[in-house]
């Protein structure tokens, strides 16, 4: 995969409300086996992120972030395994078996992925979140290689 096989989508959001939208929005187009990076700064809204999207994938209940579980597996549409890196070394994220979740029938939410780049599959989305006022924040979501990109452009259509 190279800089060519990425689609990037910038969204301005004015609330929580404005994320939940776009959370909404990709989890309808998720499908098994999608792998979703999530990073940021520290209050920028990842977890609340992470929440939105796995309420519209169907998850009922409480979606806390991973932090000293490192993986949590949630039942909803499709499995979600919600998986936070921030506490982790590469070495210790590369002996969890991260492939199996990777590669599996479910889609993974992995909060810090730019700790474990070299971890996560060639394709995927990765989606950043930065904090530019109280409640606006920049989502840059980025489509690398397919399926990806498809559901990036159909971002771009609908709020491009």
């Amino acid at each position: 995969m190279d800089k060519t096989d990425e689609t990037v989508f910038t969204y301005r959001s004015y609330s929580l409300q404005d994320t939940e939208l776009l959370a909404g929005t990709i989890a309808a187009a998720s499908t098994a086996g999608m792998v979703i990076g999530l990073d940021g700064d520290l209050g920028a809204g990842k977890t609340a992120f992470s929440q939105r999207y796995a309420r519209h994938l169907g998850v009922k209940g409480i979606v806390n972030s991973p932090t000293f579980t490192i993986i949590k597996e949630y039942e909803g549409r499709l499995p979600l395994y919600h998986m936070d890196v921030y506490r982790i070394s590469l070495q210790e994220a590369d002996e969890l078996g991260l492939d199996e979740y990777f590669y599996g029938q479910g889609v993974c939410l992995v909060e810090w992925s730019s700790i474990i780049t070299d971890l996560m599959p060639p394709r995927h989305m990765h989606i950043y979140m930065e904090t530019v006022g109280l409640d606006e924040r920049i989502i840059t979501v980025t489509g690398i290689g397919e399926p990806y990109g498809e559901l990036c452009r159909g971002l771009i259509q609908k709020w491009g």
